[in-house]
């Protein structure tokens, strides 16, 4: 128990330091603190002895040790028992004195309690006594009784553990002014950013009836005691006798108090309510009065199983003023109870609510987490508030945004600039965030995210944000959306104000840059009622920066504005497919650099799916998704990082889905159906893929099960099969017969790999690196977060494997398993962090394979230490396993001054994407049991498809780059954007085709799907597969073949409106060559002649038969 005692100021100096030696004495002969939770009656009062420090420190109350009583005679004093106050030669004095003091502090407490008891009787409201239990109470009257005699300020924290290991914290403090109970709540000091984090399991909330005191409790932890059905029935038998008259029709409409008793709902039923106060905690159910009970336990109904929120407000009854208290019950599904209570209660107070007391009460929803109920009885504060209808449907509205408010926006409406609102505000920020990545390209400190936010929301230029974000809501109103002269009018009218009335140059530039985002905005999802997040779907052109070269446009973003996240989704092609990646900097420094760079890297990552995504439907596309989660507790961390994906993936379901309620909500500028898929990357985990797939089919989503991809059952798990591995290797042996003449199959070869052995691409590369060529293969170097492990010899393959087996990271490496000249370094030392951090740079060996690692690692600034004293590459080989491990500047220098053939990151791991495409044609053509059922066969071909696939661009690649030189890296670009530019050309002309010629192409997807999947679905394609879906797959399948079988030049030579006229010719001339080459097997020749006119058909045939060349 921590007591806090603040004295009066001019008390004290009157007082002087024998007050203070005096309520030291009292407090030490009279006091001490029970541990009884009125939901513990049974358990044994925990007698704690208080000790009083200074007057401005906390009083800390501990378990005293048993005095064993002295066997010194009493006339037998020491001189270290004597006291200043003592009269050091007569025993006899000082035993009259002791017995003097004891008396007068005993009469002196005795007059205080007297006058504190009929107070506190009488000024404390009825609840409290029902509530709180007597030792509780009596606690609360002996500190209070202490504070008083002293006439000190009435300022305490009384803390007690509980025997369960439970800690209630009391909170008393003078007076009842707006904003106190705001002020306790960030006192509390398990929040989620601390590693003693405790949940807060209940609240109560008191206020003295004449204003003198406020006193709360916060319980933090949560009850061991599990109730079964026997302890409901008996607990509960209140709550389940008022259900059973309600069913029944028994109970008149109100109570004796004038209540409105609640109307009959088949959830009352003894069945149910037993279900669901097994879900409760015992101190709940039986505190609570049933018609309260009965209430919350519909709206605990309402938000189960999701993160919704729901709300009910209601007139106070029991208190002499009806007009001007209310009772407020809120049911927040799955958020921190600590959140929920400090966000609900400054919402209330910048409405100008007082909250006079509160429950906070959790019951358990599954695998949902918790819901917390929260309570308030709430008045009208001095300021003007009004509790009218208008007032209340604000404040439901804005309790349901303000658990996924980000911290700048709640900042902005509830502190900075409360007139705003919250739309407003949110708008104002996301533009905020939005603006960051592309003005900070023209100057990083100017422009910095801080700076941005405070630059437009000061009180000069408040009011221009506030009307640009009107002209968003007016362009987005669904009862009336501006059109497109309107908002031109309305723009241009903007523009001139800024230009007038601003004349600071960046705050202009900002203002007019949030105008253009307004027109570049094609979809929002701003006036949906129950949206996670905010979200925008953008025209990607405004992202463009003036101080960036030109690059390729992307086909569509998404951004989404968040609690604690920024989210963008970037995407090549109208039906696109890539990872969803999350970033949660160690750092705030790391968090402003990674917010500057988020775009980019969501931009750079979708365009390496684009290039890679080459032989499959889907286009290429990435989300990143920056949280911020510095400083928390890992389980806050964690909390922070599973709402992000859920509010992050609900708003890209509002702007793709098409519902009754995206129609009625959104105002759509698109004017298509949008089709996109997800999968897991960096930091997603099987719970957030499942969660995602049934919110897409709560939500409408077409092919719900194909919405992500790595489904822990109906999926193909990457980790699990090694597919992305798989496509690597096949690149390494290619390249390794091409450019460093060593057969694999035959010769020793050294290499070097980022990325430990408990990681997906690096840890079944080693698998395949032994599987296929055994003691040839010697890792001499490996480096992941944990350290590196480096041996000339070759790491020993008995132990890399038993790290793999384990997924354990290469830090575990046995010391003793090392050669002559190995080593193990930890990154818990500066040298391991510099040995490992160099690993890539310094080993020598044959190839070096990045399967791991953060993008852009070997940049145009550091390249040149890859590189040995002599100016020779410490590998003439890469094959890049890790997107974008090197930039494409890096790749040309070291091409360029070191002839580095380096095999590209869009051709070398592309068969994870092709494997995740598949598992899209699965979800969409077989239930998951037919999947399930054949899943080893399904596998078994895709892995087949992999190797195929992976082997058709290599064997092309390297034919390409021995014939017309050029380095590999930009090689790997031409094969991707000749396949890609053939998909598009193909994609626009099969628009134009009746079905009965489309029909005629079907074959190509067919071939393209593992056999077992087509032998079991195809015929139900048109059935299950969308229509633009069954194009593309035609287009990609018919461009790869082209491409792969007569090489980039032949495309590139092609003009473009050509292009698709001679694809579909040459699909029909392979036919005819296919007939001819079936012709000729039967014919009667020498078999060698027969073998070289076949291989010379399937060589040129169907090229020739165009007369194209």
């Amino acid at each position: 128990m921590i007591l806090r005692l603040t004295s009066m100021a001019g008390k004290r100096s009157r007082h002087g330091g024998a007050s203070e030696k005096l309520l030291r004495c009292q407090t030490r002969a009279l006091y001490s603190v029970s541990g009884l939770d009125d939901d513990e009656p049974l358990v044994r009062r925990d007698r704690r002895a208080l000790s009083v420090s200074s007057i401005d420190e906390p009083i800390r109350l501990s378990r005293q040790p048993h005095q064993r009583r002295s066997t010194t005679p009493q006339n037998s004093a020491r001189p270290e028992d004597f006291r200043s106050w003592q009269a050091s030669h007569n025993i006899d004095i000082q035993r009259v004195t002791q017995t003097a003091m004891i008396h007068e502090l005993t009469q002196q407490q005795t007059r205080s309690i007297e006058r504190v008891v009929p107070w506190f009787l009488n000024t404390m409201p009825a609840p409290y006594f029902r509530q709180v239990p007597e030792s509780f109470r009596l606690d609360h009257i002996k500190a209070i009784s202490a504070i008083k005699d002293a006439n000190m300020d009435m300022h305490m924290n009384l803390k007690t553990h509980l025997p369960d290991g439970r800690q209630v914290l009391t909170f008393i403090r003078p007076g009842t002014m707006p904003g106190l109970l705001l002020s306790m709540i960030k006192e509390l000091p398990y929040n989620q950013r601390s590693e003693e984090y405790m949940p807060l399991s209940r609240v109560q909330i008191y206020s003295a009836e004449d204003d003198s005191m406020s006193l709360n409790l916060f319980v933090y932890g949560e009850e061991a005691k599990q109730l079964t059905e026997a302890d409901v029935t008996m607990t509960g038998s209140h709550i389940l006798e008022y259900a059973q008259q309600l069913l029944d029709e028994t109970l008149p409409p109100a109570d004796e108090y004038g209540r409105p008793n609640p109307k009959p709902n088949e959830i009352f039923s003894r069945e149910r309510l037993i279900q669901h106060m097994e879900k409760c905690t015992e101190s709940y159910i039986i505190r609570s009065d049933p018609r309260r009970f009965l209430s919350q336990f519909e709206l605990f109904e309402k938000v189960s199983g999701s993160d919704n929120i729901s709300v009910s407000i209601e007139d106070s009854f029991l208190d002499g003023n009806n007009e001007e208290h209310y009772w407020i019950d809120i049911a927040l599904a799955n958020t921190l109870p600590h959140f929920a209570l400090e966000q609900t209660t400054q919402l209330l107070f910048l409405h100008g609510f007082d909250v006079l007391r509160a429950h906070l009460d959790n019951v358990t929803d599954g695998d949902n987490g918790t819901v917390t109920l929260l309570r308030m009885l709430v008045t009208p504060g001095q300021d003007g508030a009004r509790g009218d209808e208008p007032t209340f449907n604000l404040i439901k509205q804005e309790l349901k945004r303000s658990k996924w408010l980000a911290p700048s926006t709640m900042e902005l409406v509830y502190e900075k600039q409360p007139w705003l609102g919250v739309r407003r505000g949110e708008i104002i920020t996301a533009m905020c965030t939005i603006m960051h990545p592309i003005m900070s390209k023209q100057n990083a400190i100017a422009f910095s995210k801080g700076n941005i936010l405070e630059t437009v929301t000061k009180d000069r230029y408040v009011n221009h944000a506030a009307a640009i974000a009107d002209l968003f809501l007016d362009r987005f109103d669904p009862k009336n959306p501006l059109s497109e002269a309107e908002l031109r009018e309305r723009s241009e009218g903007l523009i001139a104000i800024i230009d007038n009335e601003v004349e600071d140059t960046p705050a202009q530039e900002l203002l007019i840059k949030m105008i253009d985002i307004v027109k570049y905005t094609l979809k929002t999802n701003i006036y949906m009622n129950n949206r996670y997040a905010l979200g925008l779907r953008l025209d990607p052109r405004i992202m463009a920066s003036e101080e960036e070269p030109p690059r390729e446009t992307p086909y569509g973003v998404i951004f989404s504005h968040g609690r604690r996240f920024d989210g963008y989704h970037v995407r090549f092609r109208d039906i696109a497919r890539g990872g969803m990646r999350l970033v949660t900097p160690a750092s705030s420094e790391q968090f402003s650099l990674e917010s500057a760079h988020q775009y980019d890297e969501c931009y750079g990552l979708a365009y390496a799916q684009q290039l890679k995504n080459k032989d499959i439907p889907e286009g290429g596309s990435k989300a990143v998704v920056l949280i911020d989660t510095v400083g928390m507790s890992s389980s806050g961390r964690d909390f922070v990082m599973r709402k992000s994906v859920k509010a992050f993936t609900d708003t890209i379901l509002d702007l793709v889905v098409d519902t009754d309620e995206t129609r009625e909500e959104i105002v759509d500028f698109v004017g298509k159906k949008e089709v996109l898929y997800l999968g897991p990357d960096e930091q997603v985990i099987p719970e957030d893929i499942d969660w995602v797939i049934k919110r897409a089919a709560q939500r409408g989503y077409d092919t719900p099960a194909a919405f992500m991809s790595s489904k822990p059952r109906a999926g193909i798990n990457h980790k699990e099969y090694g597919v992305t591995s798989e496509g690597v290797n096949v690149y390494l042996d290619v390249a390794l017969k091409h450019v460093l003449k060593i057969d694999p199959k035959h010769e020793s070869f050294t290499v070097k790999i980022t990325g430990g052995p408990d990681g997906d691409v690096a840890g079944n590369e080693l698998k395949i690196l032994f599987r296929e060529y055994g003691d040839n293969a010697k890792v001499v170097g490996i480096a992941d977060g944990t350290g590196c492990a480096e041996d000339p010899n070759g790491l020993d393959w008995e132990e890399l494997l038993r790290l793999v087996e384990n997924n354990l990271p290469i830090d575990h490496f046995d010391p003793s398993k090392l050669g002559e000249g190995g080593a193990v370094h930890k990154v818990d030392t500066e040298e391991g962090v510099k040995a490992r951090n160099s690993m890539h740079n310094r080993v020598q060996a044959d190839a070096f394979v990045p399967a791991g690692g953060r993008p852009n690692t070997i940049n145009v600034h550091n390249y040149n230490h890859f590189l040995n004293i002599d100016g020779t590459p410490s590998s003439p080989l890469i094959v890049e396993g890790a997107n974008l491990f090197v930039t494409d500047e890096a790749r040309q220098l070291l091409f360029d001054e070191a002839g580095v053939i380096i095999v590209k990151d869009s051709s070398a791991n592309k068969a994870g994407v092709i494997t995740s495409s598949y598992e899209i044609c699965a979800a969409m053509l077989l239930s998951e049991e037919e999947f399930y059922q054949n899943k080893a066969q399904i596998v078994s071909e895709v892995l087949d498809k992999l190797h195929e696939y992976a082997r058709m661009e290599a064997e092309l690649l390297f034919r390409e780059f021995e014939n017309y030189g050029g380095s590999l890296p930009q090689l790997s670009k031409v094969v991707s954007g000749a396949v890609n530019a053939a998909t598009d050309a193909l994609t626009i002309a099969l628009e134009k085709f009746s079905d009965e010629d489309k029909e005629k192409l079907l074959p190509l997807f067919r071939a393209h799907l593992p056999k077992t999947m087509a032998d079991l679905s195809f015929d139900k394609v048109h059935e299950r597969v969308p229509a633009q879906y069954i194009t593309n797959a035609i287009a990609s399948c018919l461009a790869s073949k082209l491409v792969y079988k007569e090489g980039t030049k032949f495309v590139e030579t092609l003009p473009q409106d050509k292009l698709a006229d001679v694809a579909l010719r040459y699909l029909e001339a392979e036919h005819e060559i296919t007939l001819l080459k079936d012709a000729l097997e039967g014919t009667e020749m020498p078999e060698k002649e027969k073998e070289s006119i076949l291989k010379l058909l399937d060589a040129g045939g169907a090229r020739t038969a165009l007369g194209v060349f």
